[in-house]
């Protein structure tokens, strides 16, 4: 286990350099594919229109990681929960963030998401902060992760330059994304309640 961890390190360090010699705001990494966390084969076949106009930030509410291998456990349970319990076609997120700074792959920029009902599921990209963030707030690293995704979003034609990040809790009747982690995004420079 080791050596893949040193491998991983390496691997995400000379992309994080490749990112600042480019100077590319919106440099796309570190991005977990879903090979590398060991998702099950998706069945969904609803693609989003892009750009999306909306980002919904949510929290899964369960357990938090902050390591790549407690990480892909967490999504593996996250996706394990959301196919055989809830009946849908995949992860409901479009990424989800880890405590250990990483985003993880669910079903990419191009696949429609089952996290927030049917008017914002067909026009909104979701993320999903692993943990629950009602009483404490994720880590430095993993806010780090979000904004660098959604930069990564506008920087490839996913995500509309004027997009607007909504809490899950302002498009649906819940407490996602928790309230540490609400208050945070609401000083995000796209936020919109």
């Amino acid at each position: 286990m080791a050596p893949c961890r040193a491998l991983l390190a390496l691997a995400l360090l000379a992309l994080l350099a490749l990112c600042e010699a480019k100077e590319a705001r919106g440099c796309c990494g570190p991005i977990v594919p879903r090979r590398e966390w060991g998702a099950q084969a998706s069945t969904c076949s609803q693609r989003l229109k892009l750009p999306a106009r909306y980002v919904v930030v949510a929290h899964t509410a369960g357990s938090h990681c902050n390591s790549p291998s407690l990480c892909g456990q967490q999504v593996r349970n996250v996706q394990n929960y959301h196919v055989r319990t809830k009946g849908w076609c995949d992860v409901s997120y479009n990424f989800l963030i880890g405590e250990d700074g990483l985003v993880y792959e669910g079903r990419g920029w191009n696949y429609k998401g089952d996290h927030s009902g049917p008017t914002w599921n067909s026009r909104s990209i979701a993320i999903s902060f692993m943990g629950n963030y009602m009483e404490r707030s994720p880590p430095a690293r993993a806010i780090r992760a979000a904004l660098s995704l959604l930069d990564c979003g506008v920087a490839r034609g996913a995500l509309s330059k004027n997009y607007e990040v909504k809490g899950h809790r302002d498009v649906l009747a819940t407490l996602s994304p928790g309230d540490q982690l609400y208050e945070i995004i609401r000083n995000w420079k796209h936020y919109r309640e």
